[in-house]
């Protein structure tokens, strides 16, 4: 409560470029929620950078090779997952040995895109670069 001649101290505002007006903050939480389930899983971003450097397909046999570390039954289930997401699209050949490729929707390029945003503010504010 302010006193009379008091100045009330407000918090200061800055480049009001982010604006959610018109958003459901509740409808906000449950999309973050799903984001981060899906993209915080140990692997998940891991595995998305090969695919964000190249425009070619990463065949499975590569990601076994980056991701070592990782089971063959966890890598298959995270790549299911991005798959199911529609962050991945997954083409198997009838071929023997069985050949499977990966490559980014554009929703998962998008994704890669924001998650490269992430790390370059992350990066820019981080306090070993101050």
């Amino acid at each position: 409560m302010e006193t009379k001649g008091q100045e009330v101290k407000r918090l200061p505002v800055f480049k009001n470029e982010c604006n959610f007006e018109g958003y459901n903050a509740g409808i906000l939480m449950k999309e973050t929620a799903k984001v981060r389930e899906l993209i915080t899983k140990r692997g998940t971003i891991e595995m998305l950078i090969p695919l964000c450097c190249s425009t070619d397909a990463v065949r499975y046999k590569e990601f076994r090779q980056i991701m070592k570390g990782f089971s063959s039954k966890t890598l298959a289930r995270r790549l299911k997952e991005l798959e199911n997401g529609g962050i991945l699209e997954r083409q198997a050949y009838n071929e023997i040995p069985p050949r499977v490729e990966y490559r980014l929707t554009s929703k998962g390029q998008e994704l890669v895109e924001s998650i490269i945003n992430l790390l370059q503010w992350m990066r820019k504010w981080s306090k070993s670069n101050k």
